[in-house]
């Protein structure tokens, strides 16, 4: 038996159809299950299937019957950014699961942290320090908490959408305009439930988009996501016709190239090959500090593979 605690981070949204979204490992019925035999509270009180959050709520999840995950400490190479008594601020690699799940019983971050540091936050949990997270193949910047204090402090800067977030990306294509939001609500995909798409009935999602430099048939640009779903960046890019270059999953591998003359073809297949990954990358993050309440700002470098396929291209002059 395991005992989830996380902080919602969404509003306006059924806690049957939140938890489904955000805890892999459940599917929607044994959560309903679970929430009827007051194995689900929020705030520790019992609530139905159809209970609206507002955000910021606590909500504990007991989990019986499935096979535990046993965390196990790892020697994973961490990047530490910043740390005090209370944060960690870390350069994420790409490649690195955030947290243990279905399919990823270990080597993720969750157990390099447990093997580098004496104290985290719910050290009881199947997430301890974890606070928000990044896709496995996106690299860059994490805050990680080191106590509860600072866990139920950071986590409620994050539901209330004061914390403010800048990644950089290469995109595909010439953006007709430097600057502009992309506000397109997100759903799970309806074939494929690791993915998500753009739908009516999904979850409200905001991102705003700055050129940073344009090059002949991709453009650098800086993303600022006002909300925090899943996959919301690649998923907002791919729907105005700019997927994030590399990113296999929504556009913006090989097929992307096929309508290319050959040499061009040949040119950016052989910069795919050099990037096993989406080029995407978290730079920075900005929020107050949970025990001092100072407002920082850290910044995670960019790394060398996306800085390659940078330097390899030339400015586009129009």
């Amino acid at each position: 038996m395991r005992t989830l605690s996380l902080c919602a981070e969404l509003s306006k949204v059924r806690i049957d159809k939140y938890l489904a979204d955000e805890v892999e490992i459940l599917s929607r019925s044994k959560i309903k299950d679970l929430i009827l035999s007051k194995d689900i509270l929020v705030d520790g009180n019992q609530v139905k299937p159809s209970f609206m959050l507002s955000g910021g709520e606590t909500i504990q999840i007991i989990i019986p019957n499935i096979q535990p995950i046993e965390l196990e400490p790892q020697s994973i190479p961490l990047e530490i950014l910043y740390e005090d008594k209370d944060i960690i601020l870390l350069n994420k690699p790409a490649g690195l699961v955030v947290h243990p799940g279905a399919g990823n019983p270990n080597g993720t971050l969750v157990n390099g942290l447990i093997y580098h540091f004496a104290q985290i936050s719910s050290s009881k949990s199947l997430r301890p320090g974890i606070v928000h997270r990044l896709d496995k193949d996106t690299s860059g910047i994490m805050v990680v908490a080191k106590n509860d204090l600072s866990h139920s402090k950071l986590s409620k800067q994050f539901s209330l959408r004061t914390v403010k977030k800048n990644y950089i990306a290469l995109v595909w294509g010439l953006l007709g305009k430097p600057q502009g939001i992309i506000n397109s609500p997100i759903i799970r995909h309806k074939k494929d439930r690791t993915l998500f798409s753009i739908g009516e009935k999904g979850r409200a999602s905001e991102t705003y988009y700055r050129l940073v430099e344009q090059f002949e048939h991709l453009a650098l640009v800086e993303l600022f996501p006002k909300t925090g779903r899943t996959h919301q960046l690649r998923v907002h890019l791919a729907s105005i016709g700019h997927p994030i270059f590399s990113d296999k999953s929504y556009g913006g591998g090989e097929k992307k190239i096929k309508g290319f003359v050959p040499d061009v073809s040949r040119k950016y297949s052989k910069l795919l090959q050099l990037l096993s990954r989406q080029a995407l990358h978290a730079m920075t993050l900005e929020f107050d500090h949970p025990v001092t309440g100072e407002r920082q700002s850290f910044l995670a470098p960019l790394p060398e593979d996306i800085g390659n396929i940078i330097n390899y291209l030339e400015p586009e002059f129009v």
